[in-house]
């Protein structure tokens, strides 16, 4: 069986609802995976938007959650997950709002694609707390068993 992540809150491809972006609640949507590798010893998950600030002329990919080293037994995570709850060992990467935990969808103009990214590591990861997107990349390099997807996508009501 591949490595899949999903939402009971959203379908792949499907728009995020209100309540896990910034114009609500702002907290984490629940997530759920299976199918994990033999030999995983941890996993790691970012959430991302290649489409920022606008899908038009998009200049940057903005980083709204980074998490890594969580239990490779574990099956997911629940809706509004607080940094302080996560699991023994696993530890919370910065955003781009440069804070750790979730960061939910706020684009500025038009409708944004958010990729939940889900990876299994034949390793657990030796970086410190606050680590980058970036940093946890290249530390995962050589370590990537199998990866899973789930796009969201969001756009701002005109309220």
């Amino acid at each position: 069986m591949p490595l899949e992540i999903r939402s009971p809150a959203f379908a792949d491809n499907d728009e995020i609802p209100a309540k896990y972006t910034c114009e609500d609640e702002d907290i984490s949507p629940p997530l759920e995976w299976s199918g994990i590798p033999e030999g995983t010893r941890s996993l790691a998950l970012i959430v991302d938007d290649p489409d920022a600030p606008d899908p038009e002329a998009p200049k940057m990919t903005w980083v709204h959650w980074v998490l890594y080293n969580l239990p490779a037994d574990s099956t997911g995570l629940p809706e509004a997950m607080d940094v302080r709850d996560l699991p023994e060992g696993a530890r919370s990467g910065l955003n781009n709002w440069d804070k750790t935990g979730y960061g939910g969808p706020c684009p500025p103009i038009g409708r944004h694609r958010y990729f939940h990214k889900l990876f299994a590591l034949d390793t657990a990861l030796d970086l410190h707390e606050r680590s980058t997107k970036e940093e946890l990349e290249k530390a995962m390099e050589g370590h990537i068993l199998a990866a899973a997807e789930l796009i969201g996508t969001y756009q701002k009501s005109s309220r």
